[in-house]
């Protein structure tokens, strides 16, 4: 189960006024479940995104690049974004490029658009080849189902092992006129993103310049999806896509730093954190929720550097799994992240209000009873002071337990 995950109820998601989701079962990998989702965009819509920064890329994701790019300051712009599960193709070479572009293809020819104006993505198993004769034919139930109140049947069309559907929506107001704003994610493992999510999709009607849009998911993204942790792993397919409508009518936000840029930008954060910290609160086997946070660095990039090196360790993810308070584990994980002239008698260890550590030793009035009462909740909060500045940086991460190695291993059963 989630750790306390409380998603908002598909029937209270907000429809976003020129973006309409069509739903259908297309035999993907499995039968009975639905697996195919296409996003319709009015004309007109601004588009951003961010992709992993693997090596090895899913096919889907060079495409998407590959079309953002021929799509850049031309008024037409992106149209549709068609999203698969079951099936990653990844690690699938040119016939992989090949099965993308010609889903790209039928439905360009089904919306009467140019392939170019598609976005497709992919998730699911690697190295198997994409069946795009079945997304083809799924096609016209897909788009016969399209409406601007289907988001919810989009988040959990496009789970994979996710045990919930993630999905968060809100409004907030802009020059006296009220805009929507709806995410959904996915992913449950294979989760360190790597400037994007596993996959999410964020949409607004708010009027947003199109020269906005690459650093508004690029810095939405470095808020929220690269702040959190399962297990380490950065995935081939990673896709954080940002849409903006430009159907509310209010004046065009222009820049992010002005009033109006700000107030709608600290709100799509919010709703990118809540499906960020989704993904880890439904992290494969969790039980526990995580919040590391590295206080006193020189810069934000080495607190985040330990906050990962702690993140990422088996043996501290394995205690808080068993709720055992082995905590020089973390201490050595501190010790390990790579900072060279790390002062270990300058470092201080929280575990929620107990102070563990004190100047990088155990904490004369520390006793196991108080860690092991903390680590036995839910919810748990990791500070690390390492007295060495003023930047601070959080990442969120969970614990790994036995049923994180059994669903991997059964994962393409």
């Amino acid at each position: 189960m989630p750790v306390n995950l409380i998603a908002t109820p598909a029937a209270e998601l907000h429809p976003v006024a020129g973006a309409r989701w069509g739903i259908t079962e297309a035999g993907i990998r499995k039968q009975g479940r639905k697996d195919l989702a296409v996003l319709l965009l009015d004309e007109g819509a601004s588009v951003g995104a961010v992709f992993t920064q693997n090596r090895f890329c899913a096919a889907p994701v060079q495409i998407c690049r590959d079309h953002l790019a021929k799509n850049s300051g031309k008024s037409m712009g992106i149209r549709a974004m068609l999203i698969n599960t079951g099936n990653a193709n990844a690690g699938t070479g040119a016939d992989g490029l090949s099965r993308a572009h010609a889903s790209c293809i039928a439905l360009a020819r089904e919306l009467n658009i140019a392939p170019e104006q598609i976005l497709p993505f992919s998730t699911g198993v690697i190295m198997e080849p994409l069946p795009h004769e079945r997304i083809a034919a799924g096609l016209p139930a897909a788009l016969a189902d399209a409406r601007a109140d289907n988001w919810g049947s989009a988040a959990q069309a496009i789970m994979t092992t996710d045990t919930v559907a993630k999905a968060f929506s809100s409004r907030i107001t802009l020059g006296g006129v009220p805009v929507s704003i709806t995410g959904i994610s996915k992913g449950a493992g294979m989760i360190r993103p790597n400037m994007a999510t596993m996959l999410g999709f964020m949409a607004t009607d708010a009027c947003i310049s199109q020269e906005l849009m690459a650093q508004l998911a690029k810095d939405l993204a470095e808020g929220s999806f690269n702040r959190v942790t399962v297990d380490g792993d950065t995935s081939t397919n990673d896709s954080f896509v940002v849409v903006a409508t430009n159907q509310a009518e209010h004046t065009a936000v222009t820049s992010l730093d002005s009033a109006e840029g700000k107030l709608l930008f600290a709100a799509m954060l919010d709703i990118a954190r809540k499906l960020a910290q989704a993904i880890v609160r439904d992290g494969e086997g969790a039980t526990k929720f995580i919040t590391i946070s590295v206080e006193g660095g020189r810069t934000g990039g080495e607190c985040r550097q330990v906050a990962y090196a702690i993140a990422h360790s088996p043996l501290v993810k394995t205690a808080f799994f068993a709720s055992d308070p082995n905590l020089g584990r973390i201490l050595a994980a501190v010790g390990y992240a790579g900072i060279g002239d790390l002062d270990q008698t300058r470092i201080d260890l929280y575990l929620d209000d107990v102070l563990v550590a004190k100047d990088g030793g155990r904490h004369v009035d520390y006793v196991e009873a108080d860690g092991q009462r903390v680590m036995k909740q839910s919810e748990i909060t990791v500070r690390v002071i390492l007295g060495r500045g003023a930047a601070t940086d959080t990442v969120w991460t969970c614990d790994l337990s036995y049923d994180y190695v059994k669903i991997n291993a059964d994962y393409r059963s």
